[in-house]
């Protein structure tokens, strides 16, 4: 993360000598550029950069204008499928009540509520 494209391009070199100098090579193909501001085209070493307005890191979308509607939409979609593959025992009659409640909060919670601590909700969301 960097707060300007000047300081990011910097930061970026640093990584690449340093990567070399273990032996690693930085691959510019590979890389993506997130910027919540207009951003040029990006170039290193001759190489362009692409530039993405959304991607998807350690489980979580970020957006460029900082958004979560889709992620919180994401979420409640994967809790849905994982209800819905808990469907058979939620339909069981051996399996009593309290038992159901626990599976819902150990295993569909925890799938919806992931990373919901840097969400941000608009009033018209509640």
């Amino acid at each position: 993360m960097a707060e300007s494209e000047e300081e990011l391009k910097s930061l970026l070199m640093k990584v690449k000598v340093e990567s070399e100098k273990v032996g690693l090579k930085l691959n510019i193909q590979k890389m993506k550029i997130m910027a919540s501001g207009p951003i040029t085209s990006w170039e290193i070493d001759g190489e362009t950069v692409e530039t993405v307005s959304d991607f998807i890191l350690g489980g979580s979308k970020i957006t460029a204008d900082g958004d979560c509607s889709h992620e919180i939409k994401r979420r409640f979609l994967l809790g849905r499928k994982v209800m819905t593959n808990l469907d058979s025992i939620f339909k069981s009659r051996d399996i009593t009540l309290p038992t159901k409640v626990h599976l819902v909060k150990a295993m569909v919670f925890p799938v919806v509520m992931y990373g919901c601590e840097s969400w941000t909700v608009k009033k018209a969301e509640c």
